[in-house]
């Protein structure tokens, strides 16, 4: 589980296979990386990665073919990076007791999307994003559900909120206060860079509880559901 607040900047580059090497872009913080230990949880553009094996400084980590599918890992991994920012975001994962400053984020990265524009607004960016051609039908299944205005979104593993979107999730566009655009790798994103895209996991949960009760609903008669009133909740500890 991480939060979505960007701690440091890196690289990432192909060790053979599915094994990758993250190493530390030559400003970022030192002290994430002198804390690392193997079967650490690191989120690299938004993808939960498991340490193998601690550099001095930096790590080694396996992604796996799903992984690779639904997120621009694939592009690094195969030197296509023209699709994608120099750099990638790393935040280790959140631990107990920690501030949780943005919103909860996986890691587990829904698919693939691509910068439409971002223009500068005073001080701030606008930035807007689409899809990606050859992933559409995966973000219409995927994201376009559970983008809303308001809400949360993970964008490359950042934490940002969705200023403005159509009705049917296939555009959206998020507000971006200085220090995180330029403590992140979206200062570096140009019109059609892809990026990891992860809905809200609160959003996916509702809809998932909502649909089981649905089905139940269509299936039982109105005597034998249980609905949710006052005297129900009082019954089961809810005062």
């Amino acid at each position: 589980m991480f939060t979505g607040l960007i701690q440091a900047l890196g690289t990432v580059r192909s060790l053979g296979g599915n094994r990758l090497q993250i190493s530390p872009q030559s400003t970022s913080a030192p002290a994430l990386w002198q804390d690392l230990a193997e079967g650490d949880s690191v989120a690299v553009d938004g993808v939960c990665l498991t340490v193998e094996e601690v550099l001095s400084p930096g790590f080694i980590a396996y992604a796996s073919g799903e992984t690779l599918y639904r997120t621009t890992l694939n592009q690094r991994l195969n030197g296509d990076a023209g699709a994608v920012a120099p750099w990638v975001n790393l935040e280790t994962s959140l631990r107990v007791g920690s501030k949780l400053g943005g919103h909860f984020v996986t890691g587990h990265v829904d698919g693939i999307g691509q910068l439409q524009k971002s223009v500068k607004i005073g001080d701030a960016w606008e930035i807007s994003f689409t899809p990606v051609s050859e992933f559409a039908e995966l973000w219409q299944q995927q994201i376009a559900p559970y983008i809303l205005s308001k809400g949360s979104i993970a964008i490359n593993g950042i934490s940002l909120t969705v200023a403005d979107c159509d009705r049917d999730g296939t555009w959206f566009m998020a507000a971006v206060i200085p220090h995180t655009f330029h403590q992140t790798n979206l200062c570096d994103l140009q019109p059609g860079s892809w990026v990891n895209l992860e809905s809200d996991i609160l959003g996916k949960y509702t809809e998932k509880l909502l649909h089981h009760r649905l089905r139940a609903k269509e299936n039982s008669s109105p005597s034998t559901l249980d609905e949710i009133t006052p005297a129900f909740l009082a019954e089961h500890g809810y005062f």
